[in-house]
């Protein structure tokens, strides 16, 4: 059975299967959404490319453009990064406060939200356009046009208490230098970005290449950046659910509320997931169950 027939096979195996879970209905235009949406596209780094089901369908990708954002404070500060976030799995909530008190307001890891908001932060301080320059950046790597959804970078911002009390929070820490309503704004924006399954294995393409982008030749990030971001991929990309993905998927990975999973077989591919009802840990229900059975069919965990 070859890929194709492989991604065909398991998206109707799942489909015909009863779609557990729920949309992330505290981000009102998350709600709007089709529940029923399903798609999944495969990108080789010898740029083979199979799909099937919705994989041409944008959808919020929310979390996943944390590693993005990563990706680019990195190259920016280097080691100096971790001073002020840790890469450590969390273990609670990817919103959840409780840490920040017991660990002086440092963050357990870039890909929560205090992590990506630190992150936020960096690229603010680092960059003189830093909303321009992200996109910049992303389009640089993709070879088309990337941009924000204002409609829903909005409605996050009109239901965001949670993510200004973290912010707030890691204020009074002194881990946040620029002013909160600057942060936030540049965050939910990164998380508002809309893209297709298919474009989100394109973007992502150079963490299986060393981090350089098969198809552009372009060197997105260092070979050892690379290597550290797929390492924190593994450990926290799935919040306190990370290890249940590394178990059974067996693969770097990360997840957003928007229903979308990436995940990226170092040396091989990338492969996107997106299915928006989410399982009780906040990860697509659809995209975990047909991530196990890709990895178990075709041979291809990481371990």
């Amino acid at each position: 059975m070859d890929c194709q027939e492989v991604l065909e096979f398991l998206h109707q195996q799942v489909k015909d299967e009863k779609n557990e879970g729920k949309i992330a209905s505290y981000i009102p235009e998350l709600k709007k959404v089709n529940p029923k949406n399903f798609g999944v596209h495969f990108r080789s780094v010898d740029d083979k490319t199979f799909s099937a089901g919705d994989a041409e369908k944008k959808f919020s990708i929310q979390s996943i453009a944390k590693v993005a954002s990563l990706s680019m404070a990195i190259e920016l500060v280097g080691g100096q990064l971790w001073e002020r976030v840790d890469v450590e799995p969390s273990g609670n909530a990817f919103n959840s406060l409780l840490q920040l008190e017991n660990e002086n307001g440092i963050p357990r890891n870039p890909l929560i939200n205090s992590g990506a908001i630190v992150i936020c932060d960096v690229l603010i301080s680092e960059l003189a356009n830093p909303k321009e320059e992200f996109l910049k950046f992303l389009s640089s790597i993709t070879g088309y046009e990337v941009n924000f959804d204002p409609t829903i970078a909005a409605s996050e911002k009109e239901e965001g208490y949670r993510n200004f009390a973290l912010t707030n929070y890691l204020k009074s820490f002194g881990n946040i230098d620029n002013d909160v309503e600057i942060v936030l704004d540049f965050y939910f924006s990164l998380c508002s970005i809309k893209l297709s399954c298919a474009e989100l294995s394109n973007l992502f393409l150079y963490l299986a290449n060393d981090g350089v982008h098969p198809k552009s030749k372009k060197q997105v990030i260092s070979k050892s950046n690379t290597r550290r971001i797929n390492a924190i991929m593994s450990t926290c990309g799935f919040y306190d659910e990370a290890g249940e993905f590394a178990y059974r998927v067996g693969l770097p990975g990360k997840s957003g509320v928007g229903g979308g999973i990436l995940a990226i077989h170092p040396g091989k591919y990338a492969i996107a997931i997106y299915s928006p009802r989410l399982n009780p840990k906040g990860n697509s229900y659809r995209g975990m169950k047909f991530l196990e059975r890709f990895t178990s069919k075709t041979e291809s965990s990481i371990f």
